[in-house]
């Protein structure tokens, strides 16, 4: 048979197309959706740390981590953290930051991802390469599934954006779970309100 006839029987033989199954979402009231988003964050390896603002985070961050390189682009952490990073930065002068703290566009309760472009990153390498990461997440950020989060960024206009959900992770064939292999060794949520 030639490859004519195949790709013709192929095409002739195309099912008919199916309406897709309604969206069973998951309609937590708001105060479900942040304990159901804590609690999937500590399951997947990340740290929860309740604040009432963000100015309680560097006080947080000296009490979590011990010194070092701290980058952040949220204004009212400028005294603790570099924010002069852009996308012309080397990616090899950041190579010893230590703790990096980002304000995701949002967080999603069924999988504990938090979604960032690279216009809240300073540059595309920083949440993959720092020692521990840290986002900064409202009450408010939080949708209930990744449905929601897709119909949020379908729209968006971006070059490079991530979901991320907790510490770099991996397991050999043993089933041995290493945190922080590839990534960040930690990932913290400092969750506004909780």
């Amino acid at each position: 048979m030639s490859r004519e006839k195949i790709l013709a029987a192929v095409a002739a033989n195309q099912p008919a197309s199916q309406p897709l199954p309604p969206d069973p979402g998951m309609n937590f009231p708001a105060g479900d959706l942040v304990e159901k988003f804590a609690a999937v964050v500590t399951a997947i390896g990340a740290r929860v740390v309740g604040i009432g603002s963000v100015a309680e985070i560097p006080a947080r961050i000296a009490e979590l981590f011990q010194g070092g390189r701290i980058v952040s682009f949220i204004p009212e952490l400028a005294e603790i953290a570099e924010n002069d990073i852009s996308p012309a930065t080397d990616p090899h002068t950041l190579e010893n930051v230590d703790v990096t703290i980002l304000q995701p566009h949002f967080a999603v309760a069924e999988n504990g991802a938090c979604w960032i472009t690279e216009d809240l990153m300073g540059h595309r390498v920083l949440p993959f390469i720092t020692q521990h990461l840290a986002m900064v997440v409202t009450a408010e950020q939080i949708v209930p599934t990744m449905h929601q989060a897709y119909d949020r960024i379908a729209e968006g206009a971006y070059g490079f954006a991530a979901f991320i959900a907790g510490p770099s992770k991996t397991a050999d064939i043993e089933q041995s779970l290493v945190l922080g292999a590839h990534g960040p060794r930690s990932m913290t949520i400092f969750l506004v309100g909780l």
